[in-house]
């Protein structure tokens, strides 16, 4: 019993340690968003919880929201990196990303619920999304999570081309995406705990 607890401990470990190393790659690539993936995960690990996620989903999606920018590594260096606003066809490049995370991470067996949540992280609750436009509950639980953190920290962090917004702000962008870009439900659970969401995003 003591030899398989040390075994999983190591293996949880070796994980722990590809993902910090995945991770890690790509933002010697992308130097606009350094240590966005960990506020991600942060967000949606703490989300998780006040939704009632059992602890073994909480921390898969923590992983996945860890994850969910890696097919960034794919995309072209001049147009990750671009100052100004995309061009049609430079866009069409970033929108190859969760994409090309699927295939990195869907390699692993252990890994294939993740690189699904990392597939569809920019689905809309409209439909309006991509890659595959899935809507509402056909998007998986874990990528809806991630897609409303991940937006969170988009527009609370300070980029090339404008300032972050504050608090208040965010959340009333949030409030107006509500059953267009994400799940009601979750926006919800987000408008009936502010307070925790600005402890939390203060943290991250």
């Amino acid at each position: 019993m003591i030899s398989e607890v040390l075994f999983r401990t190591r293996e949880k470990s070796i994980y722990h340690d590809i993902i910090e190393s995945l991770v890690t790659a790509l933002e010697a690539k992308d130097i606009y968003t350094s240590g966005h993936s960990k506020r991600v995960a942060f967000l949606t690990y703490e989300l998780s919880k006040k939704l009632g996620l059992s602890r073994v989903d909480c921390e898969n999606m923590h992983i996945a929201a860890h994850l969910h920018d890696i097919g960034k590594i794919g995309v072209p260096d001049k147009v990750l990196n671009k100052h100004g606003k995309l061009l049609p066809h430079e866009w069409e490049y970033m929108k190859m990303h969760p994409q090309i995370g699927y295939d990195i991470l869907s390699k692993s067996k252990k890994l294939k619920p993740i690189a699904k949540m990392v597939l569809y992280h920019h689905e809309r609750w409209d439909g309006r999304g991509y890659p595959s436009k899935l809507t509402q509950m056909d998007i998986p639980l874990g990528a809806r999570i991630i897609a409303i953190c991940d937006s969170i920290d988009a527009m609370t962090s300070n980029r090339p081309y404008r300032k972050e917004m504050d608090f208040e702000t965010c959340m009333r962008e949030i409030s107006i995406n509500k059953a267009i870009m994400f799940d009601p439900y979750i926006v919800e659970c987000i408008e009936d705990n502010l307070n925790f969401m600005r402890r939390i995003i203060s943290l991250k």
